[in-house]
């Protein structure tokens, strides 16, 4: 869905505990968590507001997005 929110809390509701406490513990963590909600962020705005890019350009931030998300997961779960 256009605009959906993808922070950590939403997609890892189950996690909220570790992710509050990796984000004040693991400077890294938090590092990565900025990244990913900032770029969260960048995409949900141009999709919402419909701002001119080319597709490959959304899909490569979706990608970083993904990325990341993936990074922090391994991160939750290790």
């Amino acid at each position: 869905m256009l605009g959906e929110s993808h922070d950590l809390i939403h997609e890892f509701p189950d996690l909220e505990g570790k992710i509050a406490a990796l984000r004040a513990e693991d400077p890294k963590f938090a590092k990565l968590m900025d990244d990913y909600n900032g770029l969260d962020a960048r995409v949900r705005t141009i999709e919402e507001l419909g701002t001119p890019v080319a597709d490959e350009t959304i899909e490569d931030l979706k990608k970083e997005r993904l990325h990341l998300k993936d990074t922090l997961y391994a991160m939750l779960r290790a």
